[in-house]
């Protein structure tokens, strides 16, 4: 069954280009257009489509505002058009909290290398997340961000957001709990391993900026270890980003610097388009944060690179989390670190927005364990003995 897709924009050229490239896939069908925010929503009800793909900057309503009122009437998976600005990267991220599953620039040469790369990668996103619909559609209810009150802070990092209210993304999953401690019943009888740990490292894609935030949320301000973040983000994108989480979470939340010293209670999160290592022995490791100009690595960052790295600066003493996203990029990271002894959870189907990379880590053995979205930071909080 063909994925049918509602096309929104106010350029005529844009919606064509759009609407050319995606037909070029047998699996894919255009089923209508819209030409601002306040006609997609209509049109969303009237065709009911499997995919709505959308602009931010639009007349009548722009697109932050007819995705919320989409994911309020008849909740459907959007992707988001984006440009690679600062105001750009604000505007998708509130995009995304307000409903939309993923996001691409607008540019496609900003895309990929090639332009047959760049058209594979959105009939990919498209139809990835219009199996969603298809699969497992329900009407979700919303779900209520909380916003922790922030413990004191050593970060340098500006605060810049405030609590949002979220739609649900899998059009299945259940409401998340507010707090590690009100996590569902799944986790309470579950007891911590007893393993030592030095590092936690959580990589991610397509569905990862909403992962991310419901994870690091929960986590309690003297969460016991440094974290690793690799997201599947532009650079243009990853500021805002780590900016966005360090204002809602407890713990301290950075964009990765080189030379940045690892500590306890801080996430980093790896810059789009640089690759992320660990120097270092002993007490004092550090970052080392680089471009990559290598044909042979997909993505940067790379979830590969970094759990690679970490399997040999941390060996065993490593809980690396795979969290929803499209590919495999993190299952020979995931293989490196399962042989030093590390433990390697992955995300569940049912709660992932694309069950491509934690699949291939679970098929190839090397997950321990696989977590609803709503139990990794309750598992997390008890795993490494602070919860």
């Amino acid at each position: 069954m063909a994925v049918k897709v509602l096309v929104v924009d106010d350029s005529s050229f844009f919606r064509r280009r759009v609407s050319e490239i995606l037909e070029q896939d047998s699996n894919i069908q255009v089923i209508g257009f819209a030409v601002n925010g306040r006609e997609a929503v209509d049109k969303a009800r009237e065709l009911k489509p499997d995919v709505i793909t959308m602009d931010v900057e639009m007349p009548v309503l722009d697109g932050i505002s007819a995705v919320k009122e989409i994911m309020a009437a008849t909740p459907t998976p959007i992707l988001m058009f984006s440009s690679l600005t600062r105001d750009g990267a604000t505007a998708t991220l509130d995009a995304l909290d307000a409903g939309a599953l993923d996001f691409l620039p607008k540019k496609f040469e900003d895309i990929a290398r090639n332009n047959e790369d760049a058209i594979a990668l959105l009939q990919n996103k498209v139809k990835e997340i219009g199996r969603r619909r298809l699969c497992r559609f329900s009407r979700p209810a919303p779900i209520s961000r909380p916003t922790p009150a922030p413990a004191p802070r050593s970060s340098s990092t500006t605060n810049t957001s405030s609590g949002i209210v979220q739609p649900d993304r899998s059009f299945s999953r259940p409401a998340p709990a507010s707090s590690p401690a009100a996590s569902s019943s799944s986790t309470s009888n579950i007891r911590a391993s007893g393993k030592q740990y030095q590092l936690v490292a959580i990589g991610t894609s397509t569905g990862g900026p909403v992962a991310l935030q419901t994870i690091l949320t929960q986590l309690p301000a003297n969460f016991p270890h440094p974290i690793l973040l690799i997201q599947h983000m532009p650079a243009a994108f990853t500021p805002a980003f780590a900016a966005r989480l360090n204002g809602l979470c407890r713990i301290n939340v950075k964009e990765a610097q080189n030379g940045d010293r690892l500590v306890p209670g801080t996430a980093y999160l790896a810059p789009g388009g640089q690759q992320m290592l660990i120097e270092g022995r002993g007490g004092s490791r550090t970052l080392r944060v680089f471009e990559d100009d290598s044909p042979r690595i997909t993505y940067k960052p790379s979830v590969d690179v970094t759990f690679a790295s970490a399997a040999k600066t941390f060996g065993g003493d490593v809980l690396a989390v795979v969290l929803t996203g499209m590919g495999a990029d993190g299952r020979d990271g995931a293989r490196m670190l399962k042989q030093v002894g590390a433990t390697i959870w992955a995300q569940d189907e049912k709660t992932s927005v694309v069950y491509g990379m934690p699949q291939a880590v679970a098929n190839a053995g090397l997950a321990s364990e696989s977590l609803a979205l709503t139990d990794v930071a309750a598992r997390l909080t008890r795993e490494t003995g602070c919860g």
